[in-house]
């Protein structure tokens, strides 16, 4: 019995040995909040789990470079923070990263849902664990509708009918909706989506999924929210001095009574309201004969850890803690987000740590429907090719079949690139 219980002691303590012998690296991007709530996390889980990780942080400016050359040297930490769009760039074949479901048995993977497992594999490999999810929902001001005599839209023709009404009795400078600039150009992805059933970019074929046609019609759609004074022209958004919509005085008061924003910038957009007014993140617009509703949802980051490390079963078991145990949770609070793991949403719920509003928006956004996002979608090449066109257009510079086809023409460039 002794000789058993002195086998079992010595076993453990040979393990303890090498878990507390496993030096880890971890590098992201952020500020100083994020930083100090990180180094407490790591401070703690590498106690729990008998490890020590060695911190590497940065702002967001260089981050992508440093990381990339780190990546092609070999060089990378143990554990990174991934900008989503990226796992494409690091693992296009799914092999540049390590498949998280081969460590399973330590991550408990059951905290994500199919679609946010989907967005961190490629390949069908996990090589980035979603930290937080977002995705753009329609805000309404429910005061100024009110004012109005109209209920918030539900349907994109709804929206339009709004328009003449908010001319006619709040007066001229009174608009149900704002979009310009890359919130225009959303709208325009999201009407195409609803539309045509299909992501601009189709994941699985790296290809544009609309035809000229499809998109012109998206293009055109800008138009028809101008002429029916639903939201401000892009050359007025521009002589006004492309004021943020956090700081512009006409949506604190409730001019601008509508918008299509990311579900994380709730406290962003609602902190400079002015007393009376009450704001509604309330989904998405629907439009008749529509194919999907066309959510445009995506991991705002992912953690992953290095194909290259030798102690991957130990950056597991950090990973999550961060993610999923009661310590690495409250040491790291909100500050990449509501977390997309369950297990720490309903930690920092019950601790108060994030609001009920907040849980309320992200379960829209991961409850609603919509093809997969393709990574390109958020590199600054496609966004620009989308954006600068359809501001060309609003100038009245071209038209809606020549916006088309500079897009198109500017996104395949884009897409050959990464080939």
């Amino acid at each position: 019995m002794k000789k058993t219980v002195l086998t079992a002691a010595l076993a453990a303590s040979t393990i303890a040995g090498a878990a507390q012998a496993a030096e880890l690296r971890m590098s992201w991007w952020g500020g100083n909040s994020r930083h100090e709530a990180t180094q407490a996390a790591l401070e703690v889980c590498g106690a729990k789990h008998g490890h020590v990780i060695k911190p590497e942080f940065t702002g967001w400016s260089g981050h992508y470079e440093k990381l990339t050359t780190q990546i092609a040297g070999g060089t990378e930490a143990d554990i990174m923070q991934v900008n989503w769009p990226w796992l494409s760039i690091y693992s296009a074949d799914g092999t540049g990263l390590a498949d998280l479901n081969t460590l399973s048995d330590i991550i408990d993977l059951s905290s994500w849902d199919a679609d946010q497992i989907e967005a961190g594999s490629m390949v069908g490999k996990l090589n980035g664990l979603p930290i937080s999810t977002t995705g753009r929902l329609f805000v309404f001001n429910k005061s100024t509708y009110a004012k109005a005599g109209l209920e918030v839209p539900n349907t994109w023709d709804e929206l339009v009918a709004a328009g003449p009404v908010f001319r006619e009795k709040l007066g001229e400078d009174y608009y149900p909706f704002e979009a310009a600039k890359l919130d225009a150009a959303l709208v325009m992805v999201i009407y195409g989506t609803q539309k045509t059933g299909k992501a601009l970019i189709d994941p699985e074929t790296n290809e544009l999924a609309w035809t000229k046609e499809e998109l012109t019609d998206a293009v055109s759609f800008y138009k028809t929210l101008v002429d029916n004074h639903v939201i401000i022209p892009w050359p007025d958004v521009a002589a006004a001095g492309n004021i943020k919509l956090h700081e512009n005085p006409n949506w604190a008061s409730g001019k601008i009574a509508g918008t299509y924003q990311w579900d994380s910038t709730y406290f962003k957009i609602t902190g400079p309201l002015e007393e009376g007014q009450e704001v509604v993140y309330h989904g998405l617009l629907s439009q008749d004969g529509q194919k999907t509703p066309g959510i445009y949802r995506k991991a705002s980051m992912v953690f992953s850890i290095s194909e290259n490390s030798p102690h991957k079963e130990a950056a597991a078991q950090i990973v999550n803690c961060l993610l999923n145990e009661e310590e690495g949770v409250a040491a790291l609070g909100s500050t990449r987000g509501v977390p997309a793991s369950k297990a720490a949403r309903e930690q920092l719920l019950a601790a108060d740590a994030i609001k009920a509003v907040q849980i309320e928006a992200q379960a829209k956004v991961i409850s609603a429907e919509g093809p997969a996002i393709h990574p390109m979608m958020e590199f600054p090449t496609v966004r620009s090719a989308l954006e600068d066109n359809l501001e060309l257009f609003a100038y009245g510079e071209i038209d809606a079949e020549t916006a088309a086809d500079d897009m198109i023409y500017a996104i395949n460039e884009a897409l050959e690139d990464v080939k």
